[in-house]
């Protein structure tokens, strides 16, 4: 009876090492703005073959968040068991000035102040990725094979990164020459555009978008007034990609708001099965209508972008 519970003890043992080396961190820094940013590299004990991985960017409205927020340990320790590497960032939050936030406070001025915090959160993911390129091979990855994720602000954060990226715009410049990420996969994100209309001068990556259509935080729809920059939430930006006949899937969640922002959890497998299909290669244009018992309506569902900024 004492050898049995003893070799319990070492299977527990070794699997709980196993559990800690799954969650192995490394901290790295990137790049200097006003202080240092860092990023958070986790690695599998079973990386997959092909070397992909997956750099994640939190949410919190660009006026809060930590790269190692619940949320994205939580993303990591999905991620790691499906032998991907993660690699979660800083980025500077342009709306935590509060003082700046309040001189901003007429909505005339908004757009500014919301495409300042967009276009600093933009340049520093892509600082992000050029620093992983160029440190690949240490990091045992793939830099063709990257993915870029990303909720709420985290998710504004990629998909502009990648329109800025194919419309050759500066918050881009950093950018490895011909890099393009794998995929590109929102949970509740836009794309902050200074025209009319949203388009594309070149195919972005495959991208996988996924929004509540009562989400008035990162609008589903758009948000912005004449003449202004305006943010073009998912059901806008899949309009702009069937114009130009862009392959790319798009999830809907009738009813339900700023909830999706933190669904990764609840759907890695789904994550994952498209991120497949990007890496082979088979994107097609997906149009669906999810439902989710763990999604359901709470008080971020009515909620508006201003009443997150008078919290």
């Amino acid at each position: 009876m004492k050898t049995k519970r003893f070799l319990c003890l070492l299977l527990l043992l070794w699997l709980g090492g196993t559990a800690l080396m799954a969650q192995e961190k490394t901290t790295y820094p990137f790049a200097e703005r006003d202080s240092t940013l860092y990023l958070d590299v986790y690695r599998p004990t079973a990386p997959r073959a092909d070397k992909a991985s997956v750099l994640t960017v939190f949410g919190g409205g660009f006026f809060s968040g930590t790269r190692d927020d619940k949320l994205q340990r939580k993303t990591a320790e999905l991620l790691v068991e499906r032998g991907y590497t993660v690699i979660s960032i800083d980025y500077r939050l342009g709306l935590k000035d509060k003082a700046k936030v309040e001189e901003y406070s007429k909505l005339t001025k908004l757009d500014k102040l919301f495409q300042y915090a967009i276009d600093i959160a933009t340049e520093d993911c892509a600082a992000a990725v050029a620093w992983v390129c160029a440190h690949a091979e240490e990091l045992d990855i793939d830099p063709a094979k990257m993915v870029l994720e990303g909720c709420s602000a985290g998710a504004i954060t990629v998909l502009q990164l990648d329109y800025c990226r194919v419309n050759a715009l500066s918050q881009a410049s950093v950018l490895p020459e011909g890099w393009k990420p794998a995929a590109v996969v929102p949970y509740s994100g836009g794309v902050m555009c200074r025209k009319k209309d949203l388009k594309y001068n070149t195919a972005p990556a495959p991208t996988l978008l996924m929004h509540g259509t009562k989400d008035k935080i990162v609008t589903y729809n758009s948000f912005g007034i004449p003449g202004h920059p305006k943010l073009f939430g998912a059901n806008q930006v899949s309009k702009a990609m069937r114009r130009q006949d862009i392959p790319h899937w798009i999830v809907r969640f009738e009813g339900i708001g700023h909830e999706v922002a933190s669904w990764l959890p609840g759907s890695v497998d789904f994550f994952c099965g498209f991120v497949e299909q990007a890496l082979a290669g088979r994107v097609t244009t997906l149009d669906a209508t999810m439902t989710d018992s763990k999604l359901q309506p709470t008080e971020w569902t009515d909620m508006t972008v201003m009443e997150l900024y008078k919290k």
